[in-house]
């Protein structure tokens, strides 16, 4: 049973309050259900970030969007938007800032003296490839000056988009320079369109996976966040599905709904499932201590009590029977050029 008011083809029911506001305005009778995506250029300094989470694997990471259009309510970046003065909610699907120079500061990263080469994380807060890459192709031109420099990358996504730079991603793949990880949190197509509601669908994605395997790209998929009540019952068939596909290797997180995450998500599973909504909160709840989110360094990996241990079994027992004797290749710096080649650019 869904309510009828729900907002389609959006996480965020509503704008939340910034943390950061000490005044708040909001017109009553607005109607978000009629508000436009717009995109607004901005100009960082920087486009590669320095990652200093300890429980999490990369060095690197870089965004050439900050919001994104694809409406996950647990999408935990949300809460980045408020620095820019927004809201997490509706804002951050709505409001997309672009940051169309990144191209021209990821150059000048690699020729910064003395740089040693790691593999970059293209996304790590918000999708490289959201609806707006097919305007603006900053994800393609990042691609083209790492195959360029020789650079390694490991891009992540929910979006089928990824089969566009084939031509770009295969001659990287040549040179052992990149890989691909495809979140895919259910192929229940019916919750997809619920839980992400403007990403490619399961079927798209898991061609994605069959396509960039064929082509010899490594494939790793994200089965994230798993959402007790929700998609918890999945991992199995989702393993089966993307092995088959030709995927290499997964990983998965548990939800976590921290800061202004939790005011969105809770009223999109009310709107959406209010037949099992305090089920899932309470069981998300289970997980984390009593509250729904968790800041802890390598707890917040894990999760606690019952309902996680089930889930990380299940992902054991998962990858015993699908993804045993498969190894996920680490990429290469070897290449490094660190000077451009003369090369045709592709903007």
């Amino acid at each position: 049973m869904q309510n009828e008011n729900i907002i389609k083809g959006q996480g965020a029911q509503r704008n939340v309050i910034n943390r950061f506001d000490r005044f708040t305005f909001e017109p009553e009778d607005e109607d978000f259900e009629t508000v436009k995506t717009t995109f607004t250029e901005v100009f960082p300094k920087t486009i590669v970030n320095q990652v200093k989470s300890e429980d999490l694997p990369m060095e690197y990471s870089m965004n050439p969007y900050q919001g994104c259009e694809h409406g996950c309510s647990y999408c935990f970046a949300r809460p980045t938007h408020e620095y820019w003065g927004y809201s997490a909610g509706i804002d951050f699907e709505r409001k997309i800032m672009v940051k169309k120079n990144a191209p021209e500061l990821l150059e000048k990263f690699f020729r910064k003296r003395g740089y040693k080469p790691e593999p970059i994380l293209l996304s790590g807060n918000t999708d490289c490839y959201q609806p707006a890459e097919r305007q603006f192709e900053i994800t393609r031109q990042l691609l083209q000056i790492c195959l360029d420099y020789r650079h390694p990358v490991n891009v992540l996504t929910k979006n089928a988009l990824v089969l566009r730079d084939l031509d770009i991603l295969k001659p990287m793949a040549e040179q052992n320079l990149v890989s691909v990880s495809l979140s895919i949190p259910t192929i229940n197509e019916d919750l997809r369109r619920k839980m992400e509601p403007r990403t490619s669908s399961s079927k798209n994605k898991l061609k994605a996976v069959e396509i960039l395997s064929e082509n010899k790209i490594p494939v790793n998929v994200m089965v994230a966040p798993i959402i007790p009540g929700l998609n918890s019952d999945e991992p199995l068939g989702i393993l089966k599905a993307i092995s088959e596909a030709g995927a290499q290797s997964f990983g998965y997180t548990l939800v976590r709904l921290n800061d202004t995450v939790e005011p969105v998500f809770v009223k999109w599973i009310e709107s959406s499932f209010p037949d099992r909504a305090q089920k899932v909160l309470n069981l998300i709840k289970s997980m984390r201590g009593g509250k729904l989110g968790d800041k802890r360094y390598f707890d917040r990996q894990k999760g606690e009590g019952n309902i996680a241990e089930m889930i990380h079994n299940t992902f054991k027992i998962g990858r015993k029977k699908y993804f045993e004797g498969k190894e996920f290749p680490k990429l290469s710096t070897d290449g490094f050029t660190g000077t451009r080649e003369q090369q045709l650019r592709l903007f």
